[in-house]
């Protein structure tokens, strides 16, 4: 497994998020509505029914509806969603079944830039999703502002690095039924035990412990405290993980698929 260089990027990797832009304008009106009525279904399911069962309780010395505390968590999980999907059913067809990524080698690009500009693209996704949810949930008045606008840094922050780990799953799996395995053991218990439907206190100290290992846990935290104007130093140690999560995984998820695709 060779490791990728600076020298083998450049501005053409911009191509290839042009290339997934003017396909997804094509169907834009179908993907604006899954993050404009996702958060209304939730909010309706969670700030409806069970808000009413599970009452008001402080984090970080605010008291907080249950409907506050779940809203940063459900653009957090989109953002994961987002990314993590692209790069691997996605990215997975467009290698194996379209034969996408052998008509771009045909051009100048190589496949270090192909695969770079597909987790660009995946984290665009996150970007977009992220900011239909941030503005529907903030018209609820959910959200605090200015603290809402850090979203969009965040969904980036967060989108490459799903994405990453997204393609690292491209990289080593058989098939693309086999994606059913990293979900099920990844992303799913991320979806449940990040903090997103309740605190971390409530679970034992060694399953808190765990829980600080996932990346998601780390970008619900700061979502949270974004939207939420939620301060703590521990806050920038979840922004520090996820920089280095990207650093540590975005060479890998290339380097991994190099591999795959010369091999």
């Amino acid at each position: 497994m060779i490791w990728p260089k600076p020298a083998q990027f450049s501005h053409r990797v911009f191509r290839i998020w042009q290339r997934n832009f003017e396909i997804y304008r094509q169907n834009w009106k179908i993907s604006f509505l899954p993050p404009l009525l996702e958060p209304l279904l939730y909010i309706l399911a969670f700030g409806v029914g069970l808000a009413v069962m599970v009452g008001e309780f402080e984090i970080a010395g605010r008291p907080l509806s249950y409907t506050q505390f779940i809203a940063p968590s459900l653009v957090a999980v989109a953002i994961m969603h987002n990314a993590f999907f692209e790069t691997t059913y996605n990215s997975f067809v467009r290698m194996y079944y379209q034969k996408t990524y052998d008509a771009l080698l045909a051009t100048p690009l190589n496949l270090e830039e192909i695969i770079l500009g597909e987790m660009l693209w995946a984290a665009t996704k996150s970007l977009i999703a992220a900011t239909l949810m941030g503005g529907m949930i903030s018209l609820f008045g959910l959200f605090d502002y200015p603290g809402v606008l850090l979203l969009l840094p965040l969904a980036v922050l967060g989108g490459l690095c799903f994405a990453a780990l997204g393609m690292i799953c491209t990289a080593l799996v058989p098939g693309i039924e086999t994606f059913n395995l990293p979900i099920f053991l990844g992303i799913t218990p991320m979806f449940l035990f990040s903090g997103t439907f309740f605190p971390l206190q409530n679970l034992p100290g060694w399953a808190q412990s765990l829980a600080q290992l996932l990346p998601l846990t780390h970008l619900v935290a700061r979502v949270r405290g974004a939207t939420l104007t939620l301060w703590s130093g521990w806050l920038w140690l979840s922004i520090l993980y996820l920089l280095l999560a990207c650093m540590l995984l975005l060479p890998l998820a290339i380097a991994l698929m190099v591999r795959r695709i010369v091999n």
